[in-house]
């Protein structure tokens, strides 16, 4: 393990800080293990004499990731989402073990069993695949295997800190921590390759910093690494099919539950696979095979400074599947340059799309042009597309701008009314999509290429250029993207809490006492049960 000072591209400067290098020719979960105890010590305790801090940049996207995850999860529980709402009640009637302070489901003061609130907590925070976005891309490094991920984790963070007594900056590391293992992870190794969910990652992330976290030592995090990677891969079997079940909203949810059962058994002695990621009958070198025993890849992670993953991870800015966020950003455009194309819907003869893949083949499956259920309808372009255009519609007759903040989608705009209207239904048979081809392809994952030209009879062709950086985006404007994510968040809890400000205040992770990390979840959300 090697460490070195660089500095990474990020969305308008470079971000400098100390990395550590675990090479492929060495055991990489010991050295996940060792990187977990050092990053969550002080450089005092650990004798470390180059740590300069971890820069306020990335402490303060990482208060900004947490509190739009809980903004998500407030409202799925409130909306009495199925998933969310089954796992939470299975958590409450799981009491803590012995010897655990117990986990803290969202929305209740109750302590049960860890893992299970964890499932319930992340499950929640997931379900309307509204949260975090990262592409796995850091070109300026050739780390480009471009697996997906999402900011799913923060629960088992802030579960490790209630049984580990944790305050916020402590907090904040942990979550940091797994961002960064699973962030990387990404970068390196591409498990849709292999049918494997990307969900993966974060189970070996959240196994690692949780054991860490708790006070594990270096061989029982290797332990529950091992677990975590020799008996809970979850397969993309899970996103097959036509129509979407609840196990796609809850893979992440499960396979954090399983990092921490691994986790809290590495802790009481079980010991697991060693060596798992040069092991060559698991999932790394069994589906690329490595000469000499090593492993498929070198794995750099950040350790000071601002050179975390994080700051390629992306915002959305509403409920839809992140692919869609440049032909989202074109309609926003087109709406904006030409209010006219709103009022009349009628008017519009076509609308031509074309994109990149992977999102023609996830997001403009054929299959999807008539969705039946939400997690299939975010899945659909021509839906997204079309709902957008209705509300781009309802906004113009109320007189207001087009924008992100009068077009976002919420939950409403995937009820079972919605999704079976007439209107987005005529929509639907007017918009084509095509792959761009390779001019295309070659600009993701580092941007999400995308454009849409409209087919007006007045107005004529509309649109067309080519939409690179959609608000959001890691490398679009920062402030526009908090200003609206800001607003997503209060729209979101809106009604689930009696004042969207004061629980905004209340997530705030920095500076909070052990006592109150503890409690951070137990606040009251109308419409779930209380717990």
């Amino acid at each position: 393990m090697t460490t070195s000072t660089t500095t990474r591209s990020a969305a308008r400067e470079p971000l400098a800080g100390t990395t550590v290098l675990l090479p492929r020719t060495e055991n990489q979960a010991v050295g996940l293990a060792r990187y977990c105890l050092d990053f969550l010590r002080s450089p005092t305790a650990t004798g470390r004499t180059t740590d300069v801090g971890i820069g306020r940049a990335t402490l303060d996207r990482v208060e900004q990731f947490h509190l739009d995850s809980v903004g998500c999860g407030v409202s799925a529980l409130a909306h009495r989402a199925n998933a969310p709402t089954v796992l939470r009640r299975e958590a409450l009637g799981t009491p803590a073990s012995a010897g655990s302070r117990g986990g803290i489901c969202l929305g209740s003061a109750r302590p049960c069993a860890v893992e299970k609130a964890v499932a319930a907590n992340a499950s929640a925070v997931r379900e309307w695949d509204s949260n975090g976005t990262n592409f796995g891309y850091d070109a300026a490094k050739g780390r480009i295997a471009g697996e997906f991920g999402h900011n799913d984790f923060y629960p088992v963070a802030v579960a490790a800190a209630r049984e580990a007594g944790l305050d916020g900056d402590a907090t904040l590391r942990v979550m940091l921590l797994i961002d960064e293992i699973r962030g990387r992870l990404a970068e390196v190794f591409a498990l849709r390759k292999y049918s494997i969910d990307h969900v993966h990652h974060g189970a070996v992330a959240c196994a690692a910093a949780f054991t860490a976290a708790v006070g594990g030592t270096v061989e029982q995090i290797e332990s529950a690494i091992g677990m975590v990677v020799a008996h809970y891969v979850p397969f993309r079997a899970i996103r097959a099919g036509h129509q979407l079940s609840d196990s796609k909203g809850a893979s992440a949810a499960l396979s954090a539950e399983v990092a921490v059962m691994s986790a809290r058994r590495a802790l009481a002695g079980f010991l697991g696979p060693r060596d798992v990621f040069r092991n060559p009958l698991a999932i790394y070198r069994l589906n690329e095979p490595c000469p000499n025993g090593q492993s498929p890849f070198d794995l750099e992670l950040g350790l000071s400074g601002d050179a975390f993953a994080i700051h390629a991870m992306h915002f959305k800015l509403g409920l839809y599947e992140h692919q869609s966020a440049g032909a989202l950003q074109a309609i926003v455009d087109a709406c904006a340059a030409s209010p006219e194309v709103a009022r009349d819907l009628s008017r519009i003869r076509a609308i031509r799309v074309k994109i990149y893949e992977p999102a023609y083949s996830i997001i403009a499956d054929p299959a999807k042009r008539t969705p039946t259920t939400r997690q299939s309808a975010d899945h659909s372009l021509p839906f997204i597309l079309a709902k957008t255009l209705l509300k781009a519609r309802a906004a113009a007759a109320a007189g207001h701008a087009a924008g992100w903040e009068s077009l976002m989608l919420l939950p409403d705009d995937y009820s079972d009314a919605a999704i079976a209207d007439a209107d987005v239904r005529s929509l639907i048979e007017r918009i084509t999509i095509e792959h761009g081809g390779v001019e295309y392809d070659a600009l993701y994952p580092d941007g999400i290429p995308t454009s849409v030209e409209i087919d007006h009879d007045s107005l004529g062709l509309l649109g067309g250029g080519l939409v690179r950086y959609p608000l959001g985006h890691a490398r679009s404007d920062a402030d526009q993207t908090a200003a609206v994510v800001a607003l997503k968040f209060d729209r979101l809890v809106a009604g689930a809490v009696d004042d969207p400000a004061r629980l905004r205040e209340r997530l705030r992770v920095a500076g909070r006492r052990p006592e109150e990390i503890a409690e951070l979840y137990a606040f009251p959300i109308h419409g779930c049960d209380p717990g």
